[in-house]
Order: C-alpha cells, then structure tokens, then sequence
C-alpha cells in the first residue's frame, strides 16, 4: 500500500486500508511522514460510539487520529521555513482564514474548520502521509524527540485554559481531572508562577503522579461526599476557608463541575475544558450569587501552539514522563482499548514503518 491508513467504519470497526498519496494542491501546503500519533479520550469515545455528534459509518469511513508529529517528506514551491526531513509537531486543524472569528485571531471557532479525524470527510493523521499548511507545522528542537512532539498538541489545549483563566503569579488553584490534559494544565499553570496547584481525581495513582509532576497537591474525593461535601473538604485541607481563585475543570463530569463552583471564591473564574454529557446540571445560583467568570473552551488559537513550543524548549514543562505506553500501527485498536482501560497516562501509535 502508498498510503496505510486506520479507518473507523463503526463502533469498534476499524480496517487498515489504503488512502491517496496527499497531493501538493497549494504552494505553502507540506506532505509529513507521520512518526507518531497520540491516543485521547476522543479517540475512545469514536472507537466505543462511532462519533461524537457526527457518526462514522459503512458508506463513509473515517481516518482516525489528531495528535500526532512527524518529518516533512515534501514540500510545495512557496514554503520556506521548513525543508525535508525536519521533524515537526503538527496543528491538526486548518481554519478558512477568511471569517470574522478567524479575523479575530480566534480561529479555533471558524465554521469552517477542518480538523482532523472529524466526520464526515476531514480525516485524520493515522496514515502514513499527511498533508498540512506550513504555518500549521512547528519545527522541533533538535534535542525534543518526535514522541514527545506528539504531546505538543494536548500541551495547546492547556496553554489555552490557563490563557482563558488569566493565571497569574500567586493565584491558587483547582484542577479536577488528572489525565492528561489536567496534568498540562497544572503544569502550564506552574509554569505560569500559580500558587498553590490542587489535582482532583478518582484515581489515587494518578493523583501521586500529579504531584510529582507539577501539583502542590491532591485530593482524592470520598465515595458517597456530594459536591458540596467535596469543595468544603478542599477548602478545609488547604486552609482556603473563602475559596480558590480559579477551577481548571479537565472532567465534563457533572458532580466535578458542581464542585468546581462550589470551591470557588467570590468573584472567581471557572474554565469548562472537559467534555462529558451534553446537558449537565449545576449550581447557577450559587455561580450567579459569587458572581463567577465561567467560560467555555474549545482546542486552542492563535499565539497558544507558540507558546506550548517555548514552554517545552525553555523546559518550563516536560512531557516524556506522560508518555507510558507504544502500539505498533497495526496495533492501534489495542492502543485505543489500553486508554479505555485507564492503563497508564498517554499511550502513543507508532507510524508506519518500513
């Protein structure tokens, strides 16, 4: 085959087939050899359902995969700051550039927007190559492996949370969740100059390993404690009887965003960077009455992949000790059900070898 690449024709369905070479169509464009590619909880949720909203299906398989890092095998006639054989982290979404949101320098809310493995017809990086604009492609430090560049894209999404949050020097802080996007916000939020950083999860072994990688501290809620009864232990332990500055909530899960309100203090800020049901139900008076900044968030824009690169070269955050498991590409339906299982933090897709 030119091009093996993982379709997903349905919940749990995927056949390695054949794609098109990905032709040069516009002068800036850059034809990647994929090296790796990273396993999220989306990836999970399409292996398991099929989709999110829009469903794969029979008539309309889709290529999977969206974090993912590789080497330039080709070039178009205008590109100039990449040349073959450089290694490089990948932004997996092209915005059209041309709307107001893109205008504004929020392109991650383009409608128009091609983001990798999105169904119907935007498939994704699981493929040997992969095409991408040149401004879309970060070149790796020559010292940064190709498996931690993977990471540069989850690191984004992070950058892009406490940019929401405006973390700033001294300020304390709540993250809920401890997988991987909740480690990086932690991390990032550290690396920012916060205060005190708490992880929240479920899990205890994850929890230790938040605080060895970037937490100030953890806490592991009681089975049975409502969200109330969550936030007030919090808040006792920590000695922040008024609260927290701000929630970092990497979840989506319902009784997580209903403590995150709670742990809050007066006038706090709230970023929802985790995505779980559709409808949830929450706290709003208790929001409206400590008149809390809540905001939704979305991927990542313009100035948040830089800023990821220069927190990883300056070694502001580290990533390679989030790296905890390596499939083959024709494995890549056991990397998807080793991240199901919770087993380690983030588990990476080898590229097609020859």
């Amino acid at each position: 085959m030119e091009n093996p690449s993982v379709f997903l024709y349905g919940p749990g369905q995927a056949k390695i087939e054949n794609s098109p070479y990905p032709t040069i169509t516009d002068p800036r464009d850059v034809v990647l050899r994929i090296a790796y590619v990273g396993v999220c909880g989306s990836d999970v949720h399409f292996w398991s359902h099929g989709g999110i909203i829009a469903k794969v299906s029979q008539e309309q398989p889709l290529i999977m995969g969206h974090e993912c890092s590789g080497t330039v095998h080709e070039v178009g006639s205008s590109v100039t700051t990449l040349k073959v054989g450089d290694k490089v982290a990948i932004e997996p979404g092209t915005p059209c550039r041309r709307c107001k949101n893109c205008k504004d320098g929020k392109y991650n809310l383009c409608p128009y927007m091609r983001f990798a493995a999105s169904p119907p017809y935007s498939h994704g990086a699981l493929t040997k190559f992969f095409k991408a604009p040149e401004d879309f492609c970060y070149k790796l430090p020559a010292d940064m492996g190709l498996d931690e560049g993977v990471l540069v894209e989850p690191l984004a999404v992070a950058v892009h949370v406490a940019r929401l949050a405006d973390v700033r020097v001294g300020q304390d802080i709540v993250v809920f969740g401890a997988g991987t996007v909740g480690l990086l916000c932690a991390a990032v939020s550290k690396a920012m100059g916060a205060g005190r950083i708490i992880s929240v999860d479920v899990n205890s072994s994850r929890l230790e390993f938040a605080e060895k990688f970037s937490s100030t501290g953890s806490y592991l809620p009681e089975k049975g404690d409502s969200a109330e009864e969550t936030a007030a232990k919090i808040k006792e332990r920590y000695g922040m009887p008024l609260g927290f500055d701000t929630v970092l909530e990497a979840t989506g899960v319902e009784i997580c965003i209903d403590a995150g309100i709670q742990v809050l203090r007066r006038g706090g800020t709230f970023i929802q960077a985790g995505l779980g049901k559709n409808k949830v139900q929450f706290p709003i008076t208790t929001l409206s009455e400590k008149e809390i900044k809540m905001k939704g968030c979305f991927r990542y824009n313009s100035g948040d992949y830089e800023l990821a690169m220069h927190l990883l070269a300056s070694g502001k955050v580290s990533v390679k000790g989030l790296i905890t498991g390596m499939e083959p590409f024709e494995r890549t339906t056991d990397a998807w059900e080793r991240t199901k299982r919770g087993e380690g933090i983030k588990t990476l897709i080898q590229g097609v070898q020859d």
